[in-house]
């Protein structure tokens, strides 16, 4: 392969040269914070751009977790093997504190840390171990679970553990919903909770359990004997993987499921036996508290969207300047540019929107949002999980579009990035499984109107230009639409909900990519002009190029 005499050399730090999550930074956290995240994410990008991604390659590859159901002696004892490299990638992940300084005071700070620092060191993990994250993801919603809703005692002999940043023993957590006969259909549940003595204990089976055997602690939902059927008798359980001595909690892993990628969480059947469980706030709440779990995990799902397609979007960058073509670079041809220009410019306004999200998600959660926050940011993770998780599988296809041949063969990154991605638009729900939400939020709290004027309030809060208009117009257009949804009958609107919620992520997007261009301008204008040309088909044919012009400042 013949390369530019300046070769542009491949991104050794994942965090240094991302402007648009450290512009998130400096606007979302205060000085102080921002200058330790600045300072602690220099250090973890380098770590994701090199050592974690290098172990990833192998875990992918050769490393993936195997099933141990029995010892030497014949015991069933159904422990996971995970290879050296994926262990040190656990130690050193959770040690910055990505889930618990969420929880607990950041020593250097003083203070806790919040959802925005903590999905920023997700985000960078997720450009080299999507697949890790997931368990750091289900370890997060086992923090907030046994955080916001365990009884004292219950929380104090698990949280410090979920928390754990080096100071104390590790568990990892895990959230178990899946039955076979229920799936997204949770209320179809018969996992069993029996008293025995002054204890509970489960019986049965988990069907899809990510984590499994490697999780300290699991979370679980079980239907008390007697309790009514249906979602609405369930009741959330706190569950050891061990017993005190070190033996399995009477629970055993049937199988491990061989997945299409994210390699590193090992996802297996769990069957229990009478597993002691500790009950985890109010019985027959337990789908309340699993929900909102559930979004939090959504949000994490979306991270890791943005990561695969930023880490895409790199690999193609490095490989396109590099490659000669028909006797010049690939760089200088207007195809090449076009597509890059128009990548770019999606990834930073998704970037800039999730991490909009979060902020308003660290407000609900810490119990300061009004009803209107709740209500609208329940509508923004189901609308943005969706819209990202897609774009992950589009833009992992695009990144090995633009290698060639060289992208499908996996001594690149590209085949994984593709593979990993395409669990995302399953996990925490499916497109359907979201749309039926917007449904919800639609019918009950009239969430389209509040969303209309939530769009309508930021974009009178900007000074009048041509980018505000083009949006005014197509919240105008969207209103109506949203006006016409909501009175449909139920069938017809299962029909339409998702291009309906793809149109809300399209204007929510739009919104910020307008205000980003206002704030910071320079490359900002014009990142939003691209993204609005494209998402909106503005741009006629034989008009001007502007992801050629652009090129060299948006690139």
């Amino acid at each position: 392969m013949k390369v530019l005499q300046h070769e542009v050399s491949r991104t050794t730090n994942f965090f240094t040269d991302d402007e648009t999550l450290q512009k998130v930074l400096e606007m979302m956290l205060d000085k102080e914070f921002s200058s330790y995240a600045h300072r602690e994410l220099t250090d973890f990008g380098e770590l994701c751009a090199g050592a974690i991604d290098v172990r990833a390659k192998h875990t992918d590859r050769q490393g993936e977790p195997r099933l141990q159901r029995y010892n030497a002696y014949g015991e069933e004892v159904s422990e996971v093997w995970v290879n050296d490299g994926y262990k040190k990638t656990i130690e050193e992940t959770y040690n910055t504190g990505i889930v618990g300084y969420v929880h607990k005071d950041i020593p250097q700070l003083g203070q806790k840390g919040n959802y925005v620092y903590s999905f920023a060191q997700g985000y960078l993990l997720s450009h080299a171990e999507p697949g890790f994250y997931c368990p750091v993801t289900l370890t997060m919603a086992t923090a907030y679970l046994l955080d916001h809703y365990a009884e004292e005692e219950v929380k104090q002999r698990f949280l410090p553990h979920v928390c754990a940043t080096g100071d104390m023993e590790l568990y990892e957590g895990a959230t178990f919903l899946t039955e076979r006969q229920g799936g997204s259909d949770v209320g179809a549940n018969v996992v069993e909770a029996r008293m025995e003595g002054n204890e509970y204990r489960l019986f049965g089976e988990k069907y899809f359990a990510s984590n499994a055997g490697m999780c300290g602690v699991a979370m679980v939902l079980a239907r008390v004997e007697g309790a009514q059927v249906g979602s609405k008798g369930l009741t959330l359980f706190a569950v050891p993987w061990r017993n005190e001595d070190g033996s399995a909690n009477h629970l055993r892993i049937r199988r491990l499921k061989d997945k299409l990628g994210v390699k590193a969480v090992p996802s297996g059947e769990v069957e229990f036996d009478g597993a002691l469980a500790y009950v985890v706030g109010e019985q027959n709440k337990g789908i309340y508290y699993m929900l909102e779990a559930l979004n939090l995990s959504r949000i994490c799902n979306a991270v890791a969207s943005i990561g695969i397609m930023r880490r895409g979007f790199l690999e193609a960058k490095h490989y396109v300047s590099n490659r000669y073509a028909f006797g010049k670079p690939l760089t200088q041809f207007p195809m090449i540019q076009d597509t890059l220009g128009k990548f770019a410019a999606k990834l930073h306004v998704e970037v800039a929107t999730i991490f909009d999200l979060i902020q308003l998600y660290d407000k609900v959660t810490s119990g300061q949002g009004t009803q209107q926050d709740i209500i609208m940011n329940r509508l923004y993770i189901a609308i943005m999980k969706k819209e990202t998780a897609e774009q992950a599988v589009h833009y992992a296809s695009e990144a090995i579009e633009l290698h060639g041949g060289n992208g499908y063969i996996e001594d690149f990154v590209t085949p994984r990035l593709l593979r990993d991605a395409q669990v995302l638009t399953v996990w925490e729900g499916t497109a359907n499984i979201l749309a039926l939400e917007l449904i919800r939020l639609v019918d009950k709290f009239r969430a389209h109107e509040l969303f209309v004027q939530e769009m309508k309030d930021r974009l009178e809060s900007l000074t009048d230009n041509p980018f505000v208009r083009i949006v005014q117009d197509q919240l105008t257009k969207l209103a109506a639409s949203l006006q016409t949804f909501s009175a449909l009958d139920e069938a017809t609107k299962t029909f339409e909900a998702k291009d309906v919620a793809k149109k809300m992520a399209h204007l929510y997007e739009s919104v910020i990519a307008v205000e980003w261009a206002q704030r910071f301008g320079g490359k900002y204008e014009k990142l939003a002009d691209v993204y609005l040309e494209q998402t909106w088909s503005l741009r006629s044919m034989g008009a001007p190029m502007k992801t050629v012009q652009y090129y060299s400042e948006i690139v």
